[in-house]
Formats: structure tokens, sequence, C-alpha cells
């Protein structure tokens, strides 16, 4: 059930933002469970509603070495490896989930799933919706939590500081739309409130993704881990307009779109880790004096681009390029947050009772640069371990 305001303050928790990782948190908590979900915008401006691509899976047996190498190898070494192994080893059972509450992944004619390929993978093992995979899969848990009678969501409504008191946690404080300093209290908190974007000019972000939760937690001494791992991703359609940049998914490039110099030759290798591509981007960029390059799904074989990439097909057009013919101009922008408030394999913070899951914790899955497709994975899998945890705590109370 929906609000804008609550004369009821006190919960068994609070989940802080309801994405992808604060949907799930909810959905593997108790339905006995009292739980208050705060919204700082509307519920459609989540950055899990944009993400394009797909989401990773652990595609078979065979699979998981190459999973684990290629999420190391991107994050440059610097990854959690343990953090990791709880990911791939997690995820069919969280795919299942999905599946489960709904999400139309794309199959083939016989049913089979239908897995994609990204910069820096070994291999196929990608699941997708068209081009809006973050959106299929934020709506389907979206719908499910909105039906559910133990929690209550409170939109417009940001938290503006954290309740402790002798060092223990109490709860949160927040503010209305309208200006009113609310607090709500709690046996514990997730906190699930998306990146840093909106602290960039240039970004793929929500404007209001501030790292809020971040600078609250540095407040109160709640250590915040690689504050310098921010990601740029290689392809957002270049715009002189202010404001949010239009991701080209990464996945265009997984099925053999290719980029080009102003003279339309091609000048690099498109399925380089994010961070490397980004960097021979900059250096075309400024080698020929230009303010972006070119991405050409021209190149792309076997594939009705309209069907397979409709959002990406449709804004393209909208802005006089079509992307069956006309290669698009792209850029680099801020895309995702690797560092944030440290968090162990269960997502608690450092602070008793106090959990982070999502693009604002740092587990260590990412290392220094996000292998594609994994964020919503991450999200997931450890969004479902702060709830099971909680649980876990209350019943050895």
């Amino acid at each position: 059930m929906m609000s804008n305001a609550s004369n009821e303050q006190d919960y068994d928790v609070i989940i802080v933002g309801i994405g992808v990782s604060g949907c799930y948190a909810a959905l593997n908590l108790p339905e006995t469970t009292r739980i208050l979900a705060l919204c700082k915008t509307s519920l459609e401006e989540s950055d899990s509603f944009l993400a394009q691509g797909g989401i990773c899976v652990q595609k078979d047996d065979d699979d998981f070495d190459s999973f684990f190498e290629d999420t190391l190898k991107a994050g440059h070494g610097e990854n959690n490896p343990e953090a990791v192994r709880t990911m791939i080893s997690s995820s069919r059972a969280v795919i299942d989930d999905l599946i489960s509450y709904g999400v139309p992944f794309e199959r083939d004619a016989d049913g089979n799933l239908l897995y994609t390929k990204e910069a820096a993978h070994s291999k196929n093992r990608i699941l997708y919706h068209k081009d809006k995979t973050g959106h299929a899969i934020t709506t389907a848990l979206l719908d499910v939590v909105k039906q559910k009678p133990n929690v209550k969501i409170l939109t417009e409504t940001a938290m503006t500081d954290l309740i402790i008191e002798d060092g223990k946690l109490r709860g949160v404080s927040a503010k209305t739309a309208g200006g009113t300093e609310v607090e709500f209290f709690a046996d514990d908190v997730i906190l699930a409130t998306g990146g840093i974007g909106g602290k960039y000019e240039h970004t793929t972000n929500f404007a209001h993704l501030t790292g809020d939760a971040i600078d609250i937690a540095q407040r109160h001494g709640i250590t915040v881990k690689n504050p310098d791992f921010v990601q740029i991703h290689p392809t957002t359609l270049y715009s002189e307009e202010p404001g949010i940049r239009f991701l080209i998914s990464e996945s265009v490039r997984g099925e053999g779109a290719i980029l080009l110099d102003k003279n339309g030759e091609r000048f690099a290798d498109e399925l380089l880790p994010r961070d490397m591509l980004s960097e021979k981007i900059y250096e075309q960029m400024a080698k020929e004096g230009s303010k972006h390059v070119w991405l050409s799904l021209a190149a792309i074989e076997g594939i009705d681009l309209p069907s397979r990439f409709p959002t990406i097909y449709s804004h393209c057009l909208e802005r006089g390029f079509d992307i069956t013919k006309d290669p698009i101009p792209v850029v680099p922008a801020q895309h995702y947050y690797m560092g944030g408030i440290d968090v162990d394999l269960d997502g608690h913070t450092d602070l008793l009772h106090l959990y982070a899951v999502g693009e604002v914790s740092c587990s260590g899955v990412h290392g220094a640069n996000r292998l594609a497709s994994n964020s919503l994975l991450e999200s997931l899998v450890f969004a479902k371990r702060a709830a099971l945890d909680i649980m876990k705590g209350k019943e050895e109370k």
C-alpha cells in the first residue's frame, strides 16, 4: 500500500530506497514483518528502471570459473573473491525467483532462455528483456511489493539522518515533500539508496541520486570503502542539452556494433572492459579534437534492431538517427559507483542493525571496474542475504 504520510512511526524494518535491492529485500522478509519503505522521489525514478543490457547468471556448472575470472579481470583484481563466489553461486536461485515473479526474460521458440554477451565476458551468460531489463525486473518486483499488506511505502520522503542513541541504531529521520521533518523507528534499517551520479554533470543516473546515505554514514563514522571507484560508461548518446545522458547499452556492442572515428574508421576493440574502452574513446576524441565518436549498429547482422533494441531505436529516432542505417554520436559518461558503504557478505555495515545493499554499498564484488550486467545480480543477491540475516537475528533473540 502507498501513502504520502504516516502516523505510525514504529516498524520492524525500514528500507530506504525501493529499486530492485529494496524491493527484493522486502520480498525476502516474512509477511509478519512490519516494513516501511522510503522513496526520495516517485517510484519510477529509480536507476534500477534504467538498466538496459541484462542480468548475469552462472549459465551452467562449467561456467563458474570463467564467470569468476571475468569478474576479477574486469575489476583489476581489486574484488573481494569471496563476495564474487557468493554472487555467482547464488545467481541461478535469484533468476528462478525473478521468473516466478513474472519477469519476461527473452526465450527462443522452444521456450529456452536466451543469453547475450557484453564486454569483458568470455561467453554469453546475460539474460535480458529487449533493451530494458531493469525496467522489466523492477516493475515485476515493485508490483508484488505494492500488494504486500505489511509494507508501507512513503514516496517523496527523503532520509536526512540516521537516529543513533548511545551508539545504538534506532531508526531514521526524513523530510517529506512539504518540508515536514519526521522520525521513524525500527529494529533494523536497510539502505538501498543507489549511487552518486547526480553529483556529475554528465551521468546516466537520475539527478536526485546524490549519495545522501554515503554522506550520512560518513558523518557517523560508518566505514565507506573505495570512494574513488567510479565507473564511466563508454557509450551514451551525445547531447548538448543538460541533464541525464541516455545510455546506449553495452549489449549493442556485444551483438556486433562498432565504434568509428570522424572518418568512419574503426579505432578500438568494442569489447574491452568499460574503463579501458572509455580511455580509448577519450584518446580518440583528443586526437581528432571532437566532442564525441560514432557508434554503428548497422554492422550488426541477423538481428531486427527495432525489435531487439526498441528503447534505443525509438529514442535515437526522435533525435534524428535511424540506428538501422545511421551511426550515432556517443561519448563516455559517469555510470556506476563501485565504492560505497563497506558491508560484509550479509550486507551488514559496521553499525549493528544497519545494512546497505545495491549501489550504495561496497561488497567488493565489482573491484575497481564493474563487469557488465553484474549490478542487478549483485543488488539482488546481497539484498536477499541482508533480509535473511535480519530474520536470523530476530529468531535468535
